[in-house]
């Protein structure tokens, strides 16, 4: 039984390359995809926000102007929206696209009374291109998004299995948090959604769940409420 109504998933653009590092693996993609397609079945509104590591990050610009290097990133997230909702549809999935500025016939310009409605229908909805503006992150995107469709909870996809009180791939003596608050990530300075994002799910009443996307059905452990990572209250 679904814990949620509706989620905001946040994924990398990284996991959609698998072990290749770059581009596309489709396999992997379309693993995630079922389980995605499994909570929408369970009658779970699904909202995705991608990043676009897989082809390009503000690092690999080198002495590129930042406004347009992060112009190259929005345009990666676009793509990996696209990608994704192809393999949704071939699931048997709908889906609407959506991106934050104009780019028809490629994708819809975002609309937040739009994207609620194709939610209540059962739509997979899929927000590209970040927030439109450079200078800030997906992570910011995803808690933007969320508070504009009314998520009630953003899942964070990562590579560890919840937050820690440091690197737990650098420190074995890392502790895990079960529970925390956004003010407890803001003030210990944990890194796991930037600044911008933590403030904007705490003013709007928006939690934050952090697990392992390493074995997909994750997403659906988590839309059930199974204690599989660690959960960021905005209380």
């Amino acid at each position: 039984m679904a814990k949620y109504k509706r989620i905001l998933l946040k994924l990398s653009g990284e996991v959609l390359a698998g072990e290749n590092g770059h581009g596309f693996d489709f396999d992997v993609i379309t693993d995630i995809c079922r389980e995605i397609k499994a909570v929408a079945d369970s009658g779970v509104e699904v909202g995705v926000v991608i990043g676009g590591g897989n082809f390009w990050r503000g690092r690999s610009s080198g002495s590129m102007d930042r406004v347009r290097a992060d112009s190259i990133g929005m345009l990666g997230t676009v793509m990996n929206s696209i990608a994704l909702a192809d393999t949704l549809e071939q699931l048997g999935c709908k889906t609407k696209v959506y991106t934050a500025t104009k780019m028809e016939p490629i994708a819809k310009y975002f609309d937040s009374h739009d994207a609620r409605k194709e939610l209540s229908k059962g739509k997979v909805t899929i927000f590209g291109g970040g927030t439109g503006s450079p200078f800030f992150s997906t992570d910011t995107t995803a808690a933007l998004r969320a508070a504009e469709i009314e998520a009630e909870v953003i899942f964070k996809a990562t590579n560890v299995d919840g937050v820690y009180d440091k690197d737990p791939n650098k420190f074995p003596d890392a502790v895990k948090f079960d529970v925390l608050t956004q003010t407890d990530l803001l003030n210990k300075g944990l890194t796991v959604m930037d600044a911008a994002a933590a403030s904007l799910c705490r003013d709007n009443g928006i939690d934050i769940f952090v697990f392992n996307l390493t074995d997909p059905h994750n997403i659906v452990r988590a839309a059930n409420g199974e204690n599989i990572g660690t959960l960021v209250s905005s209380k």
